[in-house]
């Protein structure tokens, strides 16, 4: 139907008049003034047509004397927005209650009392209709916001994709990178390569972390990032964070100066997000302040609370502007900003990460030109016992045993280096880089543990994982999906096909170890010993029932 037939429908007035010439009459009198009628036989008849569109329906009190309850339950059945206009023709002497029960069930209802003037009549029904002209306006925002709201949802849903997939492909490169990183550590250890070993760990870890980010967007906007807190030392984040600022303080040829207390501060913290907090700040600082300017970094204890006080010589926030310098999207002048504008983020992300410690960020400036100076308050821990040591990584221990593992990936960097780097932990490894030559190795390799890539071309590892637990030999393996996608749907996805295990990429060693260390038994060993419980639970001579 086109539009003009559509609205030419949802102007009309449905005429119920059971007796006499009635409905006949006031069709006429209302056609004369150009409003269209359309007669009806009764209730379903009316229903059918309201189904088509009305914009009024006018009837006499005969029509609802005994079937009130019926157009009550017609009119129930419109849509939200609609309030259809009923007007009730009563006869002088009318039953009160009757009409008063009748009013109360159907709703919007305007009593016209018989005998009426044809002009009263018709101004009634143009006012009805032009109450229903509104309904429709109604329904029309309601219909466009809806659209809005699904191609919001929608496009929210295409941004979900993206940087899903952009999270996949920023992984596979940093996972060959972190096995890199700890094959030389393994491999050759020594004082000179610690230290810089150390900083590409700390910095690959930190590139997982943003890869992460990447999928919390919206969570961040929300405050609903998930802290990993730990006990912690304050003067280990700051000077993580100043590791993490250092690049652009020296670019611009600052000169940074950093002052901590001599007692150790620990907090109850996700060393992480709280550098990220110092490390925005000191980028702010060092964005904002002209060439060869100076920045103070100073830590203080007042009671039971860290102060960290970030300073610069820079350009200064006016008084107007401080009560909106953490709002998001906020930027200071951009002509006096170093290295690009940025996203005007990252002093809204430093202050939600600080208060979701339990802390607060307050900024000062004396004034434009006059530098700024961001002061941060963190509770420190409840006690003031060390932190646990952390040993390096060149003292993990070997996996035990000669562990078996086969490593499925189409990425043949990554494959190699995490074969380097099992080796080198004990594990005895073989590499297939598809999904048809990792189920032909299987058979002949009898692996204890198969690490196996997901999105593969061809066989995807999903397919690869269920045809091998179609295999009766797979029953003792363990199965670790080994991916760049790590939304909660992929480890849905990957225990429905049969993986044990789900692992990120760049995988963390200390997990892959301890799922490696716990499979240690020979696979022939395993496999009999397994067999031998197998023949023993249905054997009947071993029943201890007390039977014969």
């Amino acid at each position: 139907m086109t539009d003009a037939g559509l609205e030419r429908l949802e102007r009309r007035v449905l005429v119920l008049a059971p007796l006499g010439k009635d409905a006949t009459l006031t069709c006429a009198a209302l056609g004369h003034t150009g409003i269209e009628c359309e007669i009806c036989a009764d209730l379903g008849c009316v229903a059918r047509e309201l189904e088509r569109g009305a914009g009024a329906v006018l009837l006499t009190e005969e029509a609802i004397a005994y079937g009130s309850e019926s157009l009550a339950g017609i009119i129930a059945r419109q849509a939200p927005w609609s309030d259809l206009p009923i007007l009730v023709l009563t006869r002088h002497g009318a039953d009160p209650d009757a009409l008063a029960h009748a009013v109360r069930e159907i709703g919007n209802v305007i009593l016209l009392e018989r005998p009426i003037r044809v002009a009263a009549l018709v101004s009634t029904v143009r006012s009805a209709l032009r109450a229903r002209d509104r309904q429709y306006r109604a329904r029309a925002h309601l219909f466009e916001r809806d659209r809005a709201v699904s191609a919001l949802e929608q496009a929210d849903r295409r941004k979900d994709e993206f940087l899903a997939t952009l999270a996949h492909e920023l992984r596979n490169p940093l996972a060959p990178i972190r096995n890199s990183v700890h094959i030389l550590r393994l491999a050759a250890p020594n004082e000179a390569s610690a230290y810089l070993l150390e900083i590409m760990e700390r910095q690959v870890g930190y590139m997982v972390r943003l890869v992460d980010d990447l999928l919390e967007v919206s969570r961040i906007t929300r405050g609903k990032i998930e802290l990993r807190k730990e006990r912690v030392e304050l003067s280990v984040v700051i000077q993580a964070a100043v590791e993490t600022a250092r690049p652009l303080v020296e670019s611009a040829r600052h000169e940074l100066t950093i002052t901590l207390t001599h007692e150790p501060l620990y907090l109850e913290a996700d060393r992480v997000r709280l550098a990220q907090v110092f490390a925005n700040l000191l980028n702010n600082a060092a964005k904002y302040t002209d060439e060869g300017g100076r920045i103070w970094i100073t830590t203080a204890r007042e009671d039971d609370t860290a102060v960290v006080t970030v300073r610069d010589s820079g350009v200064g926030i006016s008084a107007a502007s401080i009560p909106r310098v953490f709002d998001m999207f906020m930027q200071g002048d951009a002509t006096r900003a170093r290295g690009g504008d940025g996203l005007g983020i990252g002093l809204t992300l430093a202050r939600t990460l600080a208060e979701m410690h339990g802390g607060t960020v307050e900024a000062r400036s004396q004034g434009l030109g006059k530098g700024s100076e961001f002061v941060v308050r963190l509770p420190l821990a409840d006690d003031f016992r060390p932190a646990p040591p952390e040993f390096p990584a060149a003292a993990r221990r070997a996996v035990q045993g000669q562990t078996r593992v086969l490593v499925v990936d189409d990425s043949r960097d990554g494959a190699d280096t995490l074969r380097v780097l099992l080796e080198l932990l004990g594990a005895e490894v073989r590499v297939e880089y598809d999904g048809l030559a990792a189920l032909e190795a299987f058979g002949t390799y009898r692996p204890q543990v198969v690490l196996l890539d997901i999105g593969m071309p061809g066989m995807d590892g999903f397919e690869v994982a269920r045809r091998l637990r179609r295999r009766p030999e797979s029953q003792n393996v363990t199965l670790i999906a080994l991916t760049g996608w790590g939304q909660e749907k992929d480890r849905r996805n990957s225990k429905a096909a049969g993986f044990d295990h789900h692992l990120v990429k760049p995988v963390d060693i200390d997990a892959l170890e301890g799922l490696l260390s716990a499979v240690h038994v020979p696979a022939d060993c395993e496999l009999s010993d397994r067999q031998d419980k197998s023949r023993q639970s249905t054997d009947p001579s071993n029943s201890s029932d007390g039977r014969g």
